[in-house]
């Protein structure tokens, strides 16, 4: 099995894409703690995996939190880092509320540093490896999303940053790039009144049936994280449908 006996850290495995993650890579064999703040949800996902995964709760804005969490899940040895937990918010740039934007950069880029940041000396140790989750809109600019968009940009930052720093030091760090994904933070996330649908169009996946299932996404965090993607690193995937082809 692909990861027969490794360490890893899922985050935002209540659901979705971090949800799909975990018990894809438990169906591996990997030895997973999984983390999010909605504990119902992980016990959801526990139910789910192959095997039983090590819960921790915490709080994404709570860099102490974020820590708490690394170590939990790095009591015995880490080798794989998914940060998968994320929050999105629409908006007309003129309208939308400072706190929101907080909220989305400490969320969505602050909370994947602090991981990152406290996982490094164990990944050093294991010659392990960083999946980050950006987004197409790490890419490409988005109408109405505009913090959202900078929290991805700045994760696309991370992640090259962090592979060019430590892989003389063996670790592997990459991106994942998804366009519309079918998740609960996606599906539930109300658009802003009076937008240009056409201009939002602009960024639609343009296969028949393009947009992504979690299952999807998780086959590429899967791939990216095991030893077959041993030479590559500090790389943004997207898997969009073509969203950003053209």
């Amino acid at each position: 099995m692909l990861f027969d006996g490794k360490k890893v850290l899922v985050t935002g495995a209540a659901s979705g894409i971090g949800r799909a993650t975990a018990i894809r890579l438990s169906a591996e064999g990997a030895r997973v703690t999984i983390g999010d703040s909605n504990v119902q949800g992980l016990e959801q996902t526990a139910a789910m995996m192959a095997s039983a995964p090590l819960v921790q709760p915490f709080d994404a804005v709570d860099a102490a939190s974020c820590r708490e969490l690394v170590a939990v899940a790095a009591r015995d040895g880490l080798d794989v880092v998914c940060n998968i937990s994320g929050v999105l918010k629409w908006g007309r740039t003129e309208q939308f509320p400072l706190d929101d934007f907080d909220l989305v950069m400490a969320v969505n880029t602050r909370a994947v540093f602090a991981i990152c940041q406290a996982a490094i000396p164990h990944l050093i140790a294991s010659k392990g490896n960083i999946v980050n989750t950006a987004s197409a809109a790490a890419l490409q600019g988005i109408a109405y999303t505009v913090a959202y968009a900078a929290s991805k940009h700045a994760v696309a930052g991370i992640t090259k940053s962090l592979a060019v720093e430590y892989a003389a030091q063996g670790v592997r760090v990459n991106a994942i790039c998804p366009g519309q994904v079918n998740t609960p933070m996606t599906m539930q996330t109300a658009w802003p009144e009076n937008i240009d649908m056409a201009l939002l169009m602009r960024n639609a996946p343009k296969l028949l049936d393009g947009a992504c299932e979690p299952s999807d996404v998780a086959e590429l965090f899967a791939f990216l994280a095991s030893d077959r993607a041993s030479k590559i690193s500090g790389a943004l995937f997207t898997i969009d449908g073509a969203q950003l082809a053209g």
